[in-house]
């Protein structure tokens, strides 16, 4: 499979602080990468040395088989939709989208033939002769898109561009998105610090902690298969077991990560615990609960009979749900 982006020991350092540390890092053509972490973890630094805005101080960079340090953003076949969208507010919707091919001294029927039919592909027939100002923030967050993808770069980098968006919209952008990655056929790289746009959308997500890749895999493997403490606790939430726990009911000397959703509470067999609290979650309720010294999780169907907060419950699990971590950390 032809690779998009590879990073082979790549950093960047801003004087002590190394934001991306020795990281290598394949995207294959045509996947949708998702690089999730907290901030300050290297994602949008690496995003912009894929982009050109930044050099590695260390490591090699290609770009579809070309080396791409020292080439500057506007020879690359790259382009970014950011999350304030970066949109002119005196130019009207179709020349905005048009601009990159206007400073490419494309004649002016051309890019605005373009430009129609990148509009045309993120919904947003007709919309060129309004101005920025004229359109909601989701609109907006198209344009911006219609504008990267108008010269069909090969490769798209996307920065947090669903961060502005409420809920509904950034569920709703989030399927439009992964449609239109695939009908395109074009490599996307997308940054994000939310998990669960990460594990709906990508088809590889990269986890980043402290200007590293802690971990890579399928949406799968990164929720159900954690390798570190770090990852079990970020994506989603988990309980992680300690060793001693672990070493006394499977003989293992490891953490152990079990998720919430794989606790069964009631009052039959199991181990017992006392229920601390309740939050109601809509369609679940999240249940706090004190085991052997642990604080433990666990996520129920709302409307399940639960008893009062401070009684004693039992709480179970099968044995595949526990998954134990090989990473240190």
């Amino acid at each position: 499979m032809t690779t998009a982006v590879r990073f082979s020991r790549v950093s960047r350092h801003f004087g002590n602080v190394r934001a991306v540390d020795a990281v290598d890092l394949q995207v294959a053509a045509g996947e949708f990468f998702a690089m999730l972490g907290p901030s300050g973890s290297g994602k949008t630094t690496c995003l912009r040395l894929i982009a050109g805005f930044e050099q590695p101080t260390a490591g090699h960079i290609e770009i579809f088989g070309e080396t791409a340090e020292g080439v500057p953003p506007y020879r690359r076949n790259v382009n970014t939709v950011f999350q304030d969208y970066a949109l002119f507010p005196h130019l009207n919707v179709l020349d905005n989208v048009a601009y990159s091919l206007m400073v490419q001294g494309v004649a002016m029927p051309d890019r605005h033939r373009a430009a129609e039919q990148a509009l045309d592909l993120v919904q947003l027939p007709g919309y060129g002769p309004r101005r920025p100002g004229q359109l909601s923030g989701g609109q907006r967050q198209r344009v911006a898109l219609a504008r990267a993808l108008v010269n069909r770069p090969k490769v798209l980098l996307l920065d947090e561009p669903l961060g502005a968006l409420d809920l509904r919209l950034r569920e709703q952008m989030q399927e439009e998105l992964k449609a239109l990655q695939k009908s395109l056929a074009i490599t996307f790289v997308f940054v994000t610090h939310d998990q669960g746009e990460a594990l709906s959308m990508a088809d590889r997500v990269a986890v980043f902690d402290q200007g590293r890749i802690i971990q890579v895999g399928s949406p799968e493997d990164i929720y159900q298969r954690p390798n570190t403490r770090f990852v079990a606790e970020f994506v989603g939430s988990s309980n992680v077991l300690p060793p001693a726990f672990v070493q006394a009911r499977w003989g293992r000397d490891a953490w152990a990560s079990l998720r919430p959703e794989a606790v069964t509470v009631g009052r039959g067999d199991g181990i017992q615990a006392r229920l601390i609290s309740r939050a109601y979650l809509g369609a679940n309720t999240r249940l706090a609960l004190e085991a052997e010294g642990l604080r433990l999780s666990a996520m129920v169907p709302t409307g399940q009979p639960l008893p009062a907060d401070g009684d004693t419950v039992t709480v179970s699990w099968a044995p595949e749900a526990v998954h134990f971590m090989t990473g240190e950390e």
